[in-house]
C-alpha cells in the first residue's frame, strides 16, 4: 500500500474462525438443547391432553354405568296360584305390584288370573338419545315406559289385563311430580312419533316402540319386571315367594 500499512489478514482471519465457531456454537446448542427441550415440552403437554381427555372419558363410562345399573320402574309379580281348572286348563294366578327401589309398593296391587303358564308383560318404551341421558338431562335424562296389558301365551294379547291407560302418562309419574307438557304429547303421540323419525328427531326420542317380554312363571316364585333409564326391560329369574304370615 502507498501508506507502507498492511492489511491484517491473521487477524481477519481468526476474527471469521471465532465468528464461524460461534454461530456453530450456538447453532450446535439449539439443536442439542433448545429443540430436545421444546420437543420435550410439546410431548409432555401432548401427553396432559391425552391423560385429561382419557380420565372425562373415563369419568364418563363411569357415570354410565351407573346409569346401566339404574333403575326407573319396576313391578313384583307374585305367583300366587297355579292349578287346573274343571277343564284341565292350566290357571296361573298372579299379584302385580308396582314398587319402589326398596320394594315398597306404590300402587295398589292387582290379582290376576290368567290361562296358561307363559305371561306377556305388553310395554310401550321411549329411549331418548345417549347424550342426554349420560347427562341426567331433567326431561330426557331417562327411558319412559308404559304397562300397557298381561295377557297369556293361550289368551289374544287384545283380551289381556290393561294396566296404564295408552295415550296417557303413566298414574305412577303423575304420583311423583306432574308430568310436563312435553312428555304428555310423548304419550299422546306415541305412535305418531314411532313412524315419522323426523317429528321423532325433532323430540330428541332414539327409538320408541312397544315391547313385551315374557316368562314362563312357576308357582310359588316371585320376579320382577323392571326398566333401566336406558330403556331395556328386563325380568329378574323367579326366587321363592316367602310364606304368607300366619297369626297362632
Amino acid at each position: 500500500m502507498s501508506n507502507g500499512r498492511h492489511f491484517p489478514v491473521g487477524s481477519f482471519v481468526w476474527s471469521v474462525v471465532l465468528v464461524a465457531v460461534a454461530a456453530g456454537s450456538v447453532y450446535l446448542a439449539y439443536e442439542v438443547v433448545v429443540v430436545p427441550r421444546r420437543a420435550l415440552q410439546d410431548q409432555i403437554r401432548e401427553q396432559k391432553e391425552t391423560i385429561g381427555k382419557l380420565e372425562q372419558e373415563k369419568q364418563r363410562l363411569e357415570a354410565y354405568l351407573k346409569i346401566l345399573k339404574h333403575i326407573d320402574r319396576r313391578a313384583r309379580i307374585e305367583v300366587l296360584r297355579q292349578a287346573k281348572d274343571q277343564q284341565g286348563n292350566l290357571q296361573t294366578t298372579i299379584r302385580f305390584t308396582e314398587t319402589d327401589a326398596a320394594g315398597t309398593p306404590v300402587a295398589v296391587s292387582r290379582e290376576l288370573t290368567l290361562p296358561g303358564q307363559d305371561v306377556y308383560f305388553d310395554t310401550l318404551v321411549i329411549k331418548f338419545d345417549d347424550h342426554f341421558v349420560e347427562e341426567g338431562d331433567p326431561l330426557k335424562g331417562q327411558a319412559l315406559m308404559l304397562f300397557r296389558r298381561i295377557f297369556s301365551s293361550t289368551m289374544r294379547a287384545e283380551d289381556g289385563f290393561v294396566i296404564d291407560k295408552e295415550g296417557q302418562a303413566p298414574e305412577i309419574y303423575a304420583e311423583r311430580e306432574a308430568p310436563s307438557a312435553f312428555e304428555q304429547e310423548l304419550w299422546k303421540r306415541f305412535w305418531e312419533l314411532a313412524n315419522d323419525e323426523k317429528l321423532a328427531k325433532e323430540h330428541g326420542v332414539r327409538a320408541i316402540h312397544g315391547d313385551a317380554p315374557y316368562m314362563r312363571l312357576e308357582p310359588d316364585r316371585v320376579y320382577e319386571v323392571s326398566l333401566r333409564s336406558t330403556g331395556e326391560v328386563i325380568i329378574t329369574p323367579g326366587t321363592r315367594l316367602a310364606p304368607a304370615l300366619t297369626t297362632p
